[in-house]
This record gives structure tokens, C-alpha cells and sequence, in this order.
């Protein structure tokens, strides 16, 4: 258990790394999927396709962590 917090750990220290320097992660929301709706009084922002990218990501580090135990 104690493995795997110091794995998620890195992988978050890594990811904070990558959004400090380089003023974030330009494609994020802005991908054919994602859905933004901007009316006068209301906006509305739903990021389906980055999110989608996103699980397929850490599943497959999760896949590959439980394959190196």
C-alpha cells in the first residue's frame, strides 16, 4: 500500500511540474469532444473527450503498475 501512495505521489509531483511550467496543458478542454455552451447570462463548460483521455491515461498506468507487481 505504502508503494502505490508513493507512486500516485510522483505521478502528482510530475503533473504539477508539467502545469507550473508550462502554463498548463494547452489541449485540455479544447478538444473536438469537450462541450461549451456561452449564452449572455450563462456558460457552461463539459470536458467529455478530456476526461475520456484523461481515464484511458491513468488506466493504463494502473494497468501497468498492477503488471509490475
Amino acid at each position: 500500500m505504502g508503494k502505490i501512495f508513493i507512486i500516485i505521489g510522483v505521478i502528482l509531483i510530475i503533473a504539477g511540474i508539467i502545469i507550473h511550467f508550462f502554463d498548463g496543458v494547452s489541449f485540455f478542454g479544447k478538444l473536438p469532444g469537450d462541450f461549451h455552451i456561452k449564452n449572455k447570462n450563462f456558460s457552461f463548460h463539459f470536458p467529455l473527450a478530456s476526461s475520456i483521455l484523461i481515464s484511458l491515461i491513468l488506466s493504463l498506468i494502473i494497468y501497468l503498475i498492477n503488471k509490475l507487481r
